[in-house]
């Protein structure tokens, strides 16, 4: 078996992000790993491992003695053969040496969980499958894997199943994860669409989950500016979810990407949606949460690129909102920062000093462009009756010589007139005008 067969058959084994799975390819590689599990997972480094992560009895394993492994003395893989405790049984059941007898239970049923699952994996049959509907397997080390996902550390995934034209790697070096509430709001789905459409056109692909609501909008406001999008399913990269959205789906197909850690025909479940949110997270650089609320699977998605070291942003919503509540929540709590726009994002995802957003500014109203003594004579001019040129000098704070001198010109401007008492605004000229 390859190592591209091995990842296959591990995606079968044991559920996405699985730490222990993970821990255990981390020590012996994926093809060690499948036969590990054949024959028991009794490996001392991993059973070790094991024992570290979920804890020991009151009385502990004590150090092992140099040459003993975590079953007993003399044993490296606690086998039922010479070496092993008196009392020990082989990997697939039974209580271990120095184990708590809940310690040795769950690892067995998790060792037992595997062995089932790899009576009936077959990993060749999967290839086909994916290939069959014009998918493609990438593992770690190909050219299209992105390397950020070596920061999920023992949960990256295996291999993925990508479905789509675009790059896998390419559409992710510059991309932002837009996710929020599946219940959204016109306002939210208005401002997710804005995101994408945005980000597309700025030259930044969007990553986010395929799911109703903020999701999907977000993805359309991406296709919308023909700019890549990811989809990170939480099912097999054959199975369309929302089924509603296959057109969707289709569409992303053709100008980007769905990608899945799961195999082939594997359907969603709760569990897989959140493990699938750290994906989302580590594949981008920033996440935006742009509506959700206080128990929003979206701020399981932002606990994650939190924990990554990605950069969070929220968008802010009406106070009275509950489906925003989560995302000023974040901002109180100093977790994400507040964006109101695609460039404001771009600043938080780009290059320091590079993308800056633009500083936002009032409208540039023509009287600020009158000079400084000007713009004090307009600003004393009376809007009805008219006044004299002394009595707007002592008004405006300047001497009666500069009001003379600025009353042609603001006359010839547009902005004052004369009448029969004096001078006065123009009725006609606004008043910012």
């Amino acid at each position: 078996m390859n190592d591209r067969l091995a990842r296959l058959t591990l995606m079968r084994l044991a559920e996405p992000g699985d730490p222990a799975m993970g821990a255990l390819v981390a020590l012996r590689g994926p093809q060690a790993a499948v036969g590990l599990v054949r024959e028991g997972a009794a490996d001392a480094d991993f059973t070790r491992w094991f024992a570290d992560t979920h804890g020991r009895s009151a009385g502990g394993l004590g150090p092992c003695d140099e040459g003993a492994g975590p079953y007993g003395r003399g044993s490296d893989r606690g086998g039922g053969g010479a070496g092993a405790s008196d009392g020990d049984s082989g990997a697939g059941g039974g209580r271990r040496a120095g184990w708590d007898g809940r310690l040795a239970a769950r690892f067995d049923r998790m060792v037992a969980s595997w062995a089932a699952r790899l009576k009936t994996a077959d990993p060749e049959r999967d290839l086909a499958e994916g290939e069959r509907i014009g998918a493609r397997l990438v593992i770690p080390g190909d050219a299209e894997w992105p390397s950020q996902l070596d920061d999920l550390g023992g949960s990256r995934p295996h291999a993925l199943w990508l479905h789509g034209d675009a790059d896998l790697r390419f559409s992710c070096l510059r991309s932002v994860a837009v996710v929020g509430s599946r219940a959204a709001t016109p306002y939210g789905t208005h401002v997710a669409a804005e995101l994408g459409a945005g980000l597309g056109e700025r030259g930044w692909g969007v990553v986010s989950g395929g799911a109703y609501g903020i999701d999907g909008a977000a993805h359309r406001g991406a296709l919308a500016c023909e700019a890549p999008t990811v989809v990170v399913l939480a099912c097999g990269a054959d199975v369309a979810y929302p089924s509603a959205h296959q057109q969707l789906f289709a569409a992303v197909r053709a100008q980007g990407v769905l990608v899945s850690e799961c195999p082939m025909g594997a359907h969603p479940t709760r569990p897989r949606f959140l493990v699938r949110n750290r994906l989302i997270a580590a594949l981008s650089r920033s996440t935006v949460v742009v509506e959700a609320a206080v128990r929003s699977g979206a701020l399981n998605t932002a606990g994650h690129a939190v924990a990554l070291n990605r950069q969070l942003a929220a968008v802010p919503g009406p106070v009275t909102s509950d489906a925003s509540a989560g995302c000023h929540r974040l901002i109180r709590q100093g977790k994400a920062v507040c964006v109101t726009g695609a460039e404001e994002v771009i600043e938080l995802a780009g290059t320091m000093g590079t993308d800056l957003a633009p500083e936002a500014r009032g409208p540039v109203l023509p009287r600020d462009r009158l000079d400084p003594e000007s713009r004090k004579v307009v600003e004393a001019m009376p809007t009805r009756i008219g006044m004299g040129p002394a009595t707007i000098a002592v008004a405006a704070g300047v001497d009666l010589e500069t009001v003379l001198s600025c009353l042609g010109g603001l006359a010839a401007a547009g902005y004052v007139e004369r009448v029969s008492r004096g001078w006065r605004l123009r009725a006609d000229r606004p008043f910012g005008g």
